[in-house]
């Protein structure tokens, strides 16, 4: 099985015991692999895991690590380069840095694209001559992630040296989002961060959130901007919380200084159904199991799963949920054609009718009038 770290996380928190069984070997890459979700793996699963670490013009895989079951790290290493790959940590220079610095991450060998299609600045930008190699015309990819070498040669991944982030194992230009939302007329500027949140079964959730500082005083609704972006963006690029600012923080060089902005506070957002309160008792508790995955404080039975920050991971974490609590087996398609609360309670108790309609068809005459019996005498001794 080859995934990306979130929904590694996912997948051992949501799979059966006996899904489990036969799997052998696994690897993650895509993202940074924490150390707690490798810990929950080795927790639940026998087979061996792998982290690996590779752009796609690197032919995405190029360092391999063999996790440890026994190790106690907060980030798991990116390892070693693979066969016929060189791996470069560089400052500003062009210098290799010594252990245990900062630099930037640069990768050579075979294993490199020849360029971008149809841009060849921003090959020449990112394919640069390997000074390193005694090849003619060789070169080296520029990947942009920080990285520092550990004591043992191991190679640590740190971030990214600009504004690129990784959500779900895709690529995300925050600054593209940020001067899409500058275009709206009611947005004079905005900010764009990636804020990660915690639940309590150690899930990282990460999602997009946008600060915006009106231009008439007023924050424009968050379906509204919702809607502008989508009609520019692909989804996985739309933020799911947006805050409203009286000015955007800066550093003393005038840049924008994302660590300075607040955190997001996990209030429900601005939706364009108003808040309901849930009605019923199926209602209530997938109001619940909702506002517990998602991170936000209320839940209404109009709201749409994917406009309160929703998306495939964290509807394969409630699907995992909603089984331990009603006990059915319902596919997981059913939290994008039933999206919110009510339609999601009316799917539940539906099923739930059918099934028991479907055992009731199954009971003998005789079974049903000792069934009858059965529950007249528990009804009694309940009185008494």
């Amino acid at each position: 099985m080859h995934l990306v770290p979130s929904l590694l996380h996912v997948f051992v928190e949501s799979a059966k015991p006996e899904d489990l069984e036969s799997l052998r070997l696994v690897f993650s890459g895509g993202e940074a692999l924490a150390g707690d979700t490798a810990a929950r793996f080795f927790e639940r699963s026998k087979a061996t895991l792998y982290n690996q670490y590779g752009p796609t013009e690197t032919t995405v895989d190029s360092t391999y690590w063999l996790c440890d079951p026994n190790s106690v790290e907060d980030m798991v290493p990116i390892g070693r380069p693979i066969a016929n790959t060189r791996l470069y940590i560089l400052d500003s220079q062009l210098r290799p840095v010594p252990i245990g610095v900062p630099g930037e991450l640069y990768v050579a060998g075979t294993g490199l694209a020849r360029g971008y299609l149809h841009r060849p600045a921003l090959t020449a930008e990112r394919f640069i001559p390997d000074p390193f190699s005694e090849k003619p015309g060789a070169r080296m990819y520029r990947t942009g992630d920080l990285a520092r070498y550990r004591p043992d040669g191991a190679v640590e991944y740190l971030g990214r040296v600009d504004q690129q982030v990784k959500i779900r194992g895709l690529r995300i230009e925050l600054g593209e989002i940020e001067t899409v939302l500058r275009q709206h007329e009611a947005v004079q500027e905005a900010a764009v961060i990636v804020s990660e949140d915690r639940t309590g079964d150690g899930y990282r959730d990460q999602r997009l959130v946008a600060y915006i500082v009106p231009a008439n005083g007023a924050l424009p609704p968050a379906w509204e901007l919702r809607q502008f972006l989508r009609s520019r963006l692909p989804e996985w690029m739309v933020p799911a919380t947006y805050i409203g600012m009286e000015s955007i923080p800066r550093t003393p060089a005038g840049k924008l200084d994302r660590r300075a902005l607040p955190e997001s506070s996990g209030s429900r957002p601005d939706l364009a159904e108003p808040y309901v309160a849930p009605r019923t008792d199926t209602e209530a508790t997938l109001a619940r199991i909702w506002s517990e995955v998602l991170g936000v404080d209320r839940v209404g039975v109009y709201d749409n799963f994917f406009e309160l920050g929703g998306h495939s991971l964290t509807a394969i974490r409630v699907m995992s949920r909603v089984r331990e609590q009603f006990q059915h087996e319902l596919p997981l398609r059913a939290v994008f054609e039933a999206a919110t609360v009510a339609q999601f309670a009316a799917l539940i108790e539906q099923s739930s009718q059918s099934g028991a309609e479907q055992s009731q068809q199954r009971i003998t005459p005789v079974a049903r009038e000792s069934r009858r019996r059965t529950l007249s005498s528990l009804l009694q001794d309940a009185e008494k």
